[in-house]
């Protein structure tokens, strides 16, 4: 099955053509207030962890293997993949995240393990 999955930066406006807006940081994003936010759900569960994250720090030649690293947690993170799902069943899901760097984050990369499940 595919599944309907975008990822955008919280700091875009919200759109009806988002489907259900799912925060997957473990930080809430500064500036944003929680009611402008539009979300169905935060997920902070299913976010990289904070030693994976510094590890990470946004380095593009540390992507790939961030990317695997990152994999390697959701694999032994079913409950929060398991709650993503659900809503990716229901439809379109759009991930949402605060970094700056538009192709190298832990939302895009949550997309690619989503798509490859």
């Amino acid at each position: 099955m595919a599944f309907d999955i975008a990822v955008k930066r919280i700091y875009e406006a919200p759109a009806k053509a988002d489907g259900q807006r799912v925060l997957v940081d473990r930080i809430w994003p500064r500036g944003v207030a929680k009611k402008d936010a539009a979300l169905a759900l935060w997920l902070k569960d299913i976010a990289p962890s904070d030693e994976l994250r510094k590890w990470f720090g946004h380095e593009p030649d540390r992507w790939a293997e961030f990317q695997k690293r990152y994999h390697a947690e959701l694999d032994r993170n079913e409950k929060a993949v398991a709650e993503l799902h659900d809503l990716l069943r229901e439809g379109k899901v759009t991930l949402l995240y605060g970094a700056h760097d538009e192709a190298h984050n832990n939302a895009v990369a949550l997309m690619g393990y989503l798509r490859r499940a």
